[in-house]
């Protein structure tokens, strides 16, 4: 007699799950999330009216539209006392789009890229100040570059996190050389910041950023960054292998391939590059 597999235990779920989703629901958190879903389906709306259509108190409703607020989720305008749903809920939903768009369309775009270069594609994006790997598609080379998805690196010992912090407005940048240390991998690592300042602006004229044994001894990238419909970069793309197969002759090259490819997944995703 064939005996069914014991049923494994979802790793997202704690042990005392079970499978009665009213006992699993926060009743307070499911109340505050229909009022934004309400909120949202709204050209902004009085306190008084959003108590009518969702059936709750506008004492618990002000407590939970305040809350969001100090999210951004909500905001609240004194002229009109009406509220909307706030930029916060925008950051929400485009983050969901991004993980979905930019990983989902970059494959075959990757793929043809590994095909064309003979060398492994990747997709980074930005996440805390590191480059965090979340695609890859690996070459048929016995000696090849590895980065699992969940890999991360320093931004500024990585083609894929030159390639982001290329493209960040001055502020930013400016905020991030004073939180960093520039750590020293390898004799190449650039450790000085005027140095690395004045290649981010190179990358900016020319599309390509370039990891050369910065990282790794006998290892080199060349990235491209994919930007978004306000021409911000969301993801670089790039292609790493041996110095010994990624030569000084086969750079550009491969560097046409890794920023037409980019361009690519820019235009897949509704992208578009910033103005100069």
């Amino acid at each position: 007699m064939l005996e069914s597999a014991p049923k494994k235990r979802a790793r997202g779920r704690p042990k005392a799950f079970n499978d009665k989703s009213e006992q699993n629901t926060v009743q307070s958190l499911e109340r505050a999330l229909s009022v934004l879903k309400h909120l949202a389906e709204q050209r902004g709306i009085a306190l008084s009216d959003l108590a009518k259509e969702t059936d709750q108190s506008p004492a618990t409703l002000y407590r939970i539209l305040t809350t969001f607020q100090l999210h951004q989720m909500t905001e609240f305008d004194e002229n009109e006392q009406l509220w909307h749903i706030g930029a916060g809920a925008y950051r929400v939903g485009a983050n969901y789009l991004r993980r979905t768009s930019v990983v989902e369309r970059s494959r075959p775009v990757m793929r043809q890229l590994m095909q064309d270069t003979g060398e492994t594609a990747n997709l980074g994006v930005e996440q805390a100040d590191m480059v965090l790997f979340v695609s890859q598609v690996e070459t048929h080379e016995s000696i090849r570059a590895f980065f699992p998805p969940g890999t991360q690196s320093k931004m500024h010992a990585s083609g894929i996190g030159k390639a982001l912090l290329a493209y960040y407005p001055p502020e930013r940048l400016d905020q991030w050389f004073l939180q960093q240390r520039l750590t020293r991998y390898t004799d190449a690592t650039i450790t000085d910041p005027d140095v690395l300042r004045q290649e981010l602006a190179d990358i900016r004229v020319t599309g390509l950023s370039f990891d050369n044994e910065e990282k790794n001894i006998g290892m080199r990238c060349i990235a491209s960054p994919v930007f978004d419909g306000f021409g911000e970069p969301v993801a670089g793309l790039s292609v790493s292998g041996p110095s010994s197969r990624m030569t000084d002759a086969m750079i550009d090259a491969i560097g046409a391939h890794v920023k037409a490819a980019a361009a690519r997944v820019t235009e897949a995703v509704g992208g578009q590059p910033p103005e100069r």
